[in-house]
């Protein structure tokens, strides 16, 4: 992963981490050790989604340029349908609290969309590749008299 993509998931990352920090303590106080399990288990479902789901739009945008917006709206609609199938699934389970669960899933995702937005418009992303090894003069195309 190019420098500037790792650079990217570290900047969306730490805050929704920190954010599940956060939710984590407040469920555990709300709802105990269930409350607190079921917000750490949201918001590694989060990172986990979000951060495979920037990889393949990173691969995406250097493969296949010119699917790269379409493939990016399919992708975060697959993410949100994805979520809300674990929240479902999960609805009424034992293991950690699920109110915890999605409330945390829906906070962490959304801090992970805001810490991206961020990371992106701060990259400094050229979007023209600069061609160093031909540094003469343009090659003339079409007709010259």
């Amino acid at each position: 992963m190019p420098s500037n993509d790792a650079r990217i998931l570290a900047q969306a990352a730490v805050p929704t981490a920190a954010v599940g920090a956060v939710a984590a303590v407040i469920s555990g106080v709300v709802a105990g050790g269930k409350g607190a399990i079921g917000a750490v288990a949201a918001t590694l479902v989060v990172i986990l989604f979000m951060g495979i789901g920037l990889y393949v739009l990173q691969r995406t945008a250097k493969s296949l340029p010119h699917l790269f917006q379409a493939m990016g709206l399919m992708l975060y609609a697959a993410q949100i349908l994805l979520l809300f199938v674990f929240m479902a699934a999960f609805k009424n389970t034992t293991l950690f609290d699920p109110k915890a669960f999605a409330l945390t899933l829906v906070a962490g995702t959304l801090a992970w969309i805001a810490a991206q937005t961020r990371a992106h418009m701060k990259a400094k992303i050229l979007y023209v590749e600069p061609d160093s090894t031909t540094g003469g003069k343009p090659e003339k195309s079409g007709h010259s008299s």
